[in-house]
């Protein structure tokens, strides 16, 4: 009787918890409902209607497959109907192509990264358009990703070599347009990558052969030019396929395991190499439509497992031994449209309904309706020879030209150097030899004048924006000569007043009264810099006046900043309207947020190097007429002094910012006078992170946050955005990244903009 009851026991707890070990997180369940709404529900998701309160439940399909695990979902594959690949596409949306212009490849990334578990991400033909953003890297527990079949362009994000888990990789049928990456070999556990039918350019990078676990490499119908590398150290690829290329080398040494070649459609030049006859483990060799010379290695048509074998259209010549051995699974041979002579091997001839052959276009002996004069192909090959030669000599010419041209130029580029560069002419004044100026901020002459800038301003071309001049006289003439009635307000930078010009459009003029001696040249290397920063979320640096009191004096002690006018006044303004009709709503704040979010991140990661302490405050964000955020006074520790202490003047603000408070944590109290509003952050530093405490408890938000931000927030929203505050304003060695606080920031958003529209 105890051991029934033993058993029946036993049953009902397997019972119970089967479908408990597979009940998915509801956060979970909810992200996908958010995926399906972002990928403008798929008729493949149907399903998921039927199975909303457990979708680890959905029966599995070619168009969607789900898989979960312990509470966690570690599989998805979703298969689309949209088409696999249009002829052009110019980087937009498409209608009844790609998902619509609304759609956000950014925010999808964003909500998949909520899938911390997931092992294996299918997303195909779902006409999924945009750049592959950087933080698909988020899903750090993939083992497979397949993402092909949709509008993919751009660059392969470098931050895929950080997921070290990724076994597969195909990306196939995009229009992925820039090099293919150097970087592949850091996935030490890479078996299967496949790039086909894309738009890569470039050259094949080595780097590749150093994936030791590599065992399909698929990069056919690119744009991959230039020598192919050996390959023999690829001791574990069976499958190789790299047609429709501009590869143009001699064929490189491939390893011995292969098992399917595929070569075909390129330039590759020389002869088929002796050491093919060692591929013995190979079923499938395509080489046609190549630029091969010689006769064809007799091995090749012998080798154990070969099955198919295809050297057509090339400009292989000499004959073919009579009595040479076909291997017992050969079916398929093809030597057509080349310059072979003599007579077709005997087990080529002879007819057989388990092998093809074909050899037409040759200057064979047999079946002479298809084949050319023996005269015709001796005539071919003269000619290439002759062909060969002329080459040769034009290359010799061409490079002696070359030499000629440079030798010439350089002569010019020194006279030239020596006429202007060495006189260290100005603009204003002629100046002695340069000294070495280097600034507290650490951005010497020479940085500034080699910075690099590597983000989205490059790639659109608005670094070469000009960055205009102002006489002294003009920027009177804009403010009534800094009449009170045009002064805006002082901070610690200086006065700033608004100003119009003669064109009529406003513009917001900041006087910086320098501390340092700074030469004309070093200023002008300083104000080129920051003109070049170009981002919706700043505020523009039109141009600039330097001052020298009309001394003729090499040093300058006063510059002014003309910046684009921004009419809607500061964040701080904002947050400090009480009332719900004109303050600012819990996603206006974020959205606010994000903008600024991602201004600070350009700032730090634009650039090499990059500006890193920007006098971060509420005052200093400023609102268009659409309420988008844009950063001022950004970047200006590059010209004036690095300042010990800021302290707002007449602003409220009664904490004090010293330099070793970075970005992050000066972001940090601006995310917190967002959560409490500026009456409540008026009472300083001490008291808020004191008060910081309180956010932990319902009672202690309800106490401290704004009573704005509580009526129109969720939870959960809140939740997010309060943690990451804690981080940002916690020691500095555990401070987030500023690229963490923007995911942070738009998932809060996400999560908002999710319950407004189930409220609605």
């Amino acid at each position: 009787m105890g051991s029934s009851g033993f058993f029946l026991l036993l049953f009902v707890s397997l019972f119970f918890f089967i479908p408990i070990t597979h009940q998915l997180q509801s956060s979970q369940t909810q992200v996908m409902l958010q995926l399906r709404k972002q990928l403008e529900y798929p008729k493949s998701m149907e399903v998921l209607n039927q199975y909303s309160e457990d979708i680890c439940y959905s029966p599995s399909s070619p168009q969607l497959t789900i898989s979960c695990e312990d509470n966690s979902l570690t599989e998805l594959k979703i298969m689309g109907d949209k088409p696999a690949k249009v002829s052009k596409f110019d980087g937009f949306a498409v209608p009844n192509q790609t998902l619509s212009a609304g759609f956000s490849i950014d925010s999808l990334v964003t909500t998949l990264s909520r899938l911390t578990n997931l092992r294996v991400l299918s997303l195909v033909s779902l006409g999924i358009w945009g750049p592959l953003p950087d933080k698909i890297h988020r899903l750090y527990s993939l083992e497979l990703l397949d993402l092909s079949s949709n509008f993919l362009f751009g660059s392969i994000p470098p931050k895929i070599s950080t997921m070290e888990g990724l076994q597969t990789l195909t990306l196939d049928g995009n229009f992925f347009n820039d090099t293919v990456p150097d970087w592949l070999d850091s996935l030490s556990n890479l078996t299967f990558l496949s790039l086909k039918g894309n738009m890569l350019k470039g050259t094949f990078p080595p780097s590749i052969c150093g994936i030791k676990a590599l065992t399909v490499l698929a990069l056919s119908q690119n744009n991959i030019s230039g020598k192919l590398p050996d390959m023999d150290s690829l001791t574990n690829l069976h499958v190789l396929d790299l047609r429709e290329n501009q590869l143009d080398s001699e064929l490189p040494v491939l390893p011995k395991p292969l098992v399917t070649v595929l070569l075909s459609k390129n330039s590759f030049s020389g002869e088929i190499p002796l050491h093919f006859d060692e591929l013995v483990q190979l079923q499938h060799l395509d080489l046609s439509f190549n630029l091969l010379q010689g006769t064809p290695p007799i091995r090749l048509f012998s080798l154990p497992n070969i099955s198919y074998l295809n050297l057509a259209s090339n400009r292989l010549s000499g004959s073919l031994p009579y009595h040479l051995s076909c291997g017992s699974v050969l079916g398929f041979v093809d030597i057509s449209t080349n310059r072979l002579t003599g007579g077709l091997p005997s087990c080529l001839n002879s007819p057989s309904d388990s092998r093809v052959v074909k050899f037409g276009g040759n200057c064979l002996s047999v079946d002479p309706q298809h084949q050319h004069q023996k005269s015709y192909c001796k005539e071919i090959q003269k000619k290439s020879r002759q062909s060969v030669s002329k080459d040769i000599g034009i290359l010799i010419a061409v490079i002696g030209g070359v030499v000629i041209v440079m030798i010439l130029l350089g002569y010019g580029f020194l006279a030239f150097f020596k006429r202007y560069c060495l006189r260290g002419t100005s603009e204003q004044n002629l100046l002695p030899k340069a000294l070495p100026d280097n600034s507290a901020s650490g951005f010497s002459s020479e940085i500034l004048a080699n910075a690099r800038f590597i983000s989205q301003a490059t790639k659109l071309g608005t670094q070469g924006l000009p960055c205009r001049l102002f006489s002294i006289e003009e920027l009177k003439e804009a403010t009534n000569n800094f009449d009170q009635s045009t002064f805006m307000g002082e901070g610690s930078t200086g006065k700033l007043y608004k100003g119009k010009l003669e064109n009529g459009n406003c513009v917001a003029v900041r006087c910086l009264a320098l501390f340092k001696k700074y030469s004309i040249r070093n200023l002008k290397l300083r104000l080129d810099l920051l003109s070049k920063l170009r981002n919706p979320y700043l505020v523009c640096l039109l141009g600039h006046c330097i001052d020298t009191g009309g001394q003729n004096d090499s040093n300058v002690h006063r510059v002014f900043l003309v910046y684009e006018y921004v009419p809607n006044g500061n964040f701080r303004t904002h947050l400090s309207e009480d009332s719900p009709e004109k303050g600012l709503k819990w996603s206006e704040r974020l959205a606010v947020l994000i903008g600024v979010a991602k201004a600070v991140h350009f700032l730090h990661t634009g650039m090499i190097p990059g500006f890193l302490n920007n006098q971060l405050k509420t005052n200093n964000i400023l609102l268009d007429e659409h309420r988008i955020a844009k950063l001022s006074d950004y970047g200006l520790s590059i010209i004036t002094e690095e300042i010990e202490k800021i302290e707002a003047k007449g602003e409220g603000q009664k904490w004090q910012i010293t330099k070793s408070h970075d970005d992050v944590y000066c972001f940090g109290f601006i995310l917190l006078e967002a959560l409490v509003g500026p009456s409540v952050s008026g009472r300083g530093e001490a008291f808020l992170l004191n008060e910081m405490a309180s956010f932990g408890s319902q009672d202690g938000r309800r106490r401290i946050v704004d009573p704005i931000v509580l009526t129109t927030c969720s939870q959960e929203s809140l939740s997010i955005v309060i943690s990451i505050t804690n981080k940002c304003i916690s020691p500095e060695s555990s401070r987030p990244s500023f690229e963490d606080v923007l995911w942070n920031l738009q998932y809060a958003a996400q999560v908002q903009a999710t319950t407004d529209g189930e409220q609605k």
